[in-house]
């Protein structure tokens, strides 16, 4: 997770959307004064916020991408940063006071112009920025949580029969040729007989084993790398009556 934080900062510094690593996540910014994380444009309350200053290593980073991208074209971006995190790390002190330095300086210009637009907020304002500010912080806390499990491999959810008929009906048009909007495969489902309806359950039933297999397995795995915190709460349960009767 730390070398995917790097590489977002360093591109989102860059200008990049973002869209070759996640899709839907955008970038944020840090009150100085809730440590709440607040979107540059979050509602017509505030129009914008000033960009959060770049930290000295992703000031540093930024400098250096270009020319370690130039070097090294077929490279990819994660090889690339962990290159530039060990020129980093090798930096003397002196140079990397220069970065440092202009850190601060932009922290303290963010910080006045913070205090500024916070001064011009309405009571009401300020109450309807921390429930926007909250509201972002649980979906990206969420975002991050789902990232987390996606990179550790967590199994995908079994899918309900309506779901694969869906998936179905979607892939035998996927080559363009026609459109079938979701109202017309909602009809077609609801004209199933239970017959043509069972073959689909059967299918989702399948999933389902599917699914108990590989969460046994993967928990199994979790739990011996320490990772407890990511079991279902039944298996946390039953993991402790074991403990208790041992």
């Amino acid at each position: 997770m730390a070398l995917f934080r790097c590489v977002w900062s360093v591109l989102s510094a860059l200008g990049k959307s973002g869209s070759d690593l996640c899709a839907g996540c955008g970038s944020r910014l840090r009150s100085p004064f809730s440590f709440a994380y607040v979107p540059r444009c979050f509602s017509s309350t505030v129009n914008s916020y000033p960009k959060k200053p770049l930290t000295s290593y992703v000031r540093f980073s930024k400098e250096q991408l270009p020319i370690f991208k130039a070097q090294n074209p077929d490279a990819k971006i994660s090889e690339l940063i962990r290159k530039i995190a060990q020129l980093w790390r090798e930096l003397p002190d002196s140079e990397k006071k220069i970065y440092e330095d202009a850190y601060r300086a932009d922290w303290q210009a963010y910080k006045e112009e913070i205090n500024r637009i916070q001064e011009q907020l309405t009571p009401s304002q300020i109450v309807s920025l921390e429930k926007e500010i909250q509201q972002k912080r649980l979906k990206k806390k969420a975002l991050i949580k789902k990232r987390e499990l996606t990179m550790l491999g967590k199994p995908k959810r079994p899918r309900s029969a309506y779901n694969i008929f869906i998936a179905e009906r979607f892939q035998e048009t996927k080559d363009g040729t026609s459109q079938v909007k979701l109202k017309t495969i909602n009809e077609n489902w609801k004209n199933l007989s239970s017959s043509q309806k069972q073959v689909y359950i059967q299918l989702a039933n399948d999933d389902k084993i599917r699914y108990y297999n590989e969460m046994k397995s993967w928990e199994e795995q979790m739990m011996e790398v320490g990772r407890n915190d990511l079991l279902r709460r039944t298996v946390k349960h039953q993991r402790k009556v074991d403990t208790e009767e041992y």
